[in-house]
């Protein structure tokens, strides 16, 4: 195994995921080296000369097209090659194009023995981030996908609208799949340490479950809404890569819903799907058991059903 450059990222697919990620990442100031990989070679090209013509204005790095042999170095590999999501088109439609899209990449992956952090932000990402788990090989640590830091992000953005607060005190989760099955962790949001019942009738929000199943319904349904606007998402998850690879690069160890392993935890086994976990230079380090009550644990557990079933057979 080649040594691994800390500093080195590589972005494999440049559409319109990738080359935003790509972007963020160039501001962002976390690597100094920077590989992007696609199909389309000229695609990969032309994306590295655009970014780096604005080296001179933020940071010195290296962005460069590259294969993959330019990898095997890399500390995070960043997948976000994949079909698209069309209108009207669920996460999980997606799952048989992506599987064959994800096998030939770790192919070319595992072949050349690269000892980094594989990083899953392709859709349908809980199904990739645990396909990609069994077909690499790699511990689990080192597999993790962009999960539900995304859809988080949302929820507190809507819910620092509706209380007049800035986004950054308002401490929620969204669990589960990152699609139709995924949810609000109520019981345990809060405002800055004010639970979120008491902060909403602070300022003057009696209605809590129907807001609140409002609020949920505008989360999920951000994506499709984007999707049917502009026919694709891709600063959001732009930003919540670069989020991911910020807790890894200075081993922060975050606590952020990425998709992540479950052995019992919630009474979810066999299973990659969205909790809150520990994020630093180890990758997914451990899940943290943050307290949902009987019907939030349901809800989990419901959501691994869904993506278990809509895994079968797609490994074999």
């Amino acid at each position: 195994m080649k040594e691994i450059n800390p500093r080195k990222a590589a972005v494999i697919g440049c559409g319109f995921v990738g080359a935003s990620t790509a972007f963020s990442l160039m501001e962002s100031g976390l690597f100094s080296e920077m590989v992007l990989l696609d199909l389309d070679h000229d695609r990969a090209e032309g994306e590295a000369m655009d970014i780096s013509h604005g080296i001179p204005l933020a940071m010195p790095m290296k962005i460069y097209a590259g294969d993959y042999d330019d990898v095997d170095d890399a500390a995070i590999l960043i997948i976000t090659a994949g079909a698209n999501q069309k209108p009207g088109e669920s996460r999980l439609d997606l799952v048989r194009k992506n599987v064959a899209i994800l096998r030939s990449i770790l192919a070319e992956i595992t072949a050349r023995d690269c000892g980094g952090i594989l990083l899953i932000v392709s859709n349908p990402v809980d199904i990739l981030t645990y396909a990609a788990r069994k077909l690499s090989g790699f511990p689990e640590n080192r597999v993790l996908g962009s999960g539900t830091v995304l859809d988080t992000a949302r929820l507190k953005n809507l819910l620092g609208e509706h209380l007049s607060v800035d986004s950054r005190s308002v401490h929620a989760f969204i669990a589960g799949e990152h699609g139709d099955s995924e949810f609000p962790i109520w019981s345990s949001a809060n405002i800055s340490g004010i639970p979120i019942r008491s902060f909403c009738e602070m300022r003057g929000f009696y209605h809590h479950e129907q807001t609140m199943e409002e609020i949920a319904e505008s989360v999920k349904n951000s994506a499709y809404e984007i999707i049917r606007r502009k026919h694709a998402t891709y600063y959001g998850i732009a930003m919540a890569v670069r989020r991911i690879c910020t807790a890894i690069v200075r081993d922060e160890k975050s606590i952020l819903p990425v998709t992540t392993f479950l052995h019992g935890e919630y009474g979810v086994s066999d299973a990659a799907l969205s909790v809150p976990a520990i994020v630093g230079a180890g990758g997914a380090e451990r899940v943290v058991p943050v307290s949902m009550n009987a019907e939030e644990c349901e809800k989990l557990q419901k959501s691994a059903e869904i993506l278990r079933e809509a895994m079968e057979g797609m490994l074999d």
